[in-house]
């Protein structure tokens, strides 16, 4: 018994890695009940419209997933596939899109088309067509360069024998791409330079591409993220054993861990020539999406995941801290929000899926901050930029005037949501005053900003607001515990009246004039089912008003565009055919937003109504 336990010691190849917080997610909401990883920016970075490419990609696709994100002279690059509607479904290509800040992202590109065979080369028999696959997109040289990769194969599984091969070019400095080669054809197939459409990388002119395509070849660790299309017939690979979507990191002892989809773990000792058997962790919760881990900057690790076992409900987005990259604690929000679902298409699973970082060596990018793309609905392509030291709680008083932040920059220790047509930023006004600005143009979407605050069971709030514009869309204030659970909620509606919840509905306080700031000031005490008074304008509006729930303290407070929103949930169908969302390629008419001046005092046993 004795040493059967010592065989199973955590931090081993029984289990390397282990999730000891003991808080799982609350299924029924898109919040799921956990604390924010507190400053986490949400950025959209393409928005897929099938009835105006020009506002996307240049097709009008709507399949959109499996992104990878490198920095590289001074940018980020961003590769995903895109297809026309359907995952597996032709015609699929690798799209490229960069940007300079991690905010504003260029029109994507074609980096690899859709596969076209050489003439007289049939598709397969029970073959549809030809897709792109992807596991990695990137690899900086030892030299400098930057190749970006995709894999081809066979619609509607390209793995196999029902694979070609994987394809490579270079990204120039200028923002142009060299020609596309074949770096390796399947092992199980007889795909060579005869019967394929691209040439073999080996004949390229330029020799320190070739030579830089020589280096990723032998570098085992990275290549055995390819393993999964391929499987390595030929003997190519040092560890055949891998599971399905590859990524690892080293921890502090030289040990390298190797992580993959559906829980599975591993450790190398050899730098990653091999690993021990891959095994379940099975306190990490998940079912078919990826999860990414890393070292940060630090010097802790953090691991990225869906925690849920539901293939088709991808959602939240979590991460898990760890200081030796072995014990992994606090359960954290990365992504809360799940939009609706505009296009349908089949295999699209809701929520944010498919994280994935900067691989180890594919640059580092400015300022200490984890940075993770993913796609939302396998429809949109996002990014994500997390703070470090990762922390859910503030242990301090609030004093947010924005003064000291830069202009389109980090809104420090805020939360922001914020897409391509709802965005969240911060601007300064005529008078030289800063303040964020949500703004809203998406008829399916919103924006959204969140500070968390130090948990109490009294607060004073204060903050200023300007509705600039209003149009179909109401501002909502929520107040809200650990879990998400709203006690207060303020409305700006679009009839121009201020609002607050009572009972079951909204009651009205005042009238609002578009352009005016107003000050906003809520006592909020949380003891015997909750009450709270409100003041606007230093004028006391409303007293003693029962809360709208009982919640034995308050941690954050919100400001979105838009009404709550619980749907998709775990019921909704995933696979029922369904025309697109009404309206979904048309901007609405435009809403503005701002905030200032966020004060927020919180204790526990100080009553503010005395």
């Amino acid at each position: 018994m004795f040493f059967q336990c010592i065989l199973a010691q955590t931090g081993s190849v029984y289990e390397p890695v282990r999730y000891i917080g003991g808080e799982f997610i609350d299924p029924f909401t898109h919040e799921a009940g956990l604390r924010y990883a507190i400053g986490v920016e949400n950025i959209q970075t393409v928005r897929a419209n099938r009835t105006h490419p020009e506002l996307s990609d240049g097709f009008g696709f709507t399949y959109n997933h499996a992104s990878n994100l490198a920095y590289w002279n001074g940018q980020f690059y961003q590769q995903y596939i895109s297809g026309e509607a359907d995952e597996h479904m032709p015609p699929v290509q690798t799209m490229l899109t960069t940007s300079k800040n991690g905010r504003d992202w260029s029109f994507p590109k074609v980096a690899f088309p859709p596969y076209q065979a050489p003439e007289g080369v049939a598709i397969p028999k029970g073959s549809t067509g030809y897709m792109m696959h992807q596991r990695m997109g990137f690899y900086v040289a030892p030299d400098g360069r930057l190749l970006t990769l995709a894999f081809y194969g066979h619609t509607e599984n390209p793995f196999g024998k029902q694979g070609i091969g994987r394809v490579v070019r270079e990204i120039y400095k200028d923002g142009s791409m060299g020609p596309i080669y074949f770096i390796r054809y399947d092992s199980q197939t007889e795909w060579n330079e005869t019967n394929t459409s691209y040439p073999f990388y080996k004949k390229s002119k330029d020799k320190g591409f070739v030579a830089a395509c020589d280096a990723l070849l032998k570098d085992t660790l990275r290549t055995l993220q390819w393993f999964e299309e391929d499987n390595g017939k030929d003997g190519f690979y040092s560890f055949n054993k891998s599971e399905q979507a590859f990524n690892w990191y080293k921890r502090k002892d030289g040990k390298i861990v190797g992580l993959w989809k559906k829980s599975y773990t591993a450790l190398s000792d050899d730098g990653g020539k091999t690993f021990s058997d891959p095994i379940k962790a099975n306190t990490l919760v998940m079912s078919g999406g990826k999860m990414w881990g890393q070292q940060t900057e630090d010097g802790k690790y953090a691991i990225s995941y869906n925690p849920i076992d539901q293939t088709q409900y991808r959602f939240p987005m979590s991460v898990i801290t760890s200081n030796d990259g072995i014990i992994y604690d606090n359960l954290l929000l990365v992504q809360a929000e799940v939009p609706p679902r505009r296009f349908y298409g089949r295999w699209k699973d809701f929520g944010p899926c498919y994280m994935r970082g900067i691989t180890p060596g594919n640059g580092d990018a400015p300022g200490t901050d984890m940075w993770m793309t993913y796609s939302m609905n396998k429809e949109d392509i996002w990014v994500c930029r997390i703070p470090t030291p990762i922390k859910y709680e503030v242990n301090e008083d609030v004093n947010d005037d924005f003064e000291n932040m830069a202009i389109e920059g980090t809104i420090t220790d805020w939360n922001t949501y914020s897409t391509k047509w709802a965005k969240t930023r911060l601007v300064k006004e005529s008078n030289g005053n800063k303040c964020i600005q949500l703004i809203d143009e998406d008829p399916c979407d919103y924006s959204r900003a969140i500070r968390v605050f130090k948990e109490g069971t009294n607060i004073a709030l204060s903050v200023k607001v300007k509705v600039a514009v209003i149009d179909t869309t109401q501002f909502d204030i929520n107040i809200t515990d650990r879990f998400g659970n709203g006690p207060i909620q303020i409305t700006f509606d679009n009839d121009n009246f201020i609002k607050t919840t009572e009972s079951s509905g909204m009651k009205p306080l005042m009238r609002f004039n578009i352009g005016d700031w107003y000050t906003i000031k809520i006592n909020l005490n949380t003891h015997n089912l909750g009450r709270y008074s409100i003041m606007i304008n230093d004028k006391l509006i409303a007293e003693n008003v029962p809360a709208l729930m009982a919640v034995k303290s308050v941690e954050r407070v919100s400001f979105r565009t838009g009404a709550y929103r619980n749907f998709p949930n775990r019921k909704t169908p995933n696979e029922v055919k369904s025309p697109p969302l009404p309206g979904a390629d048309e901007k609405q008419n435009l809403s503005n937003y701002f905030i200032d001046d966020v004060f927020v005092i919180s204790r526990t046993g100080l009553n503010f109504f005395d």
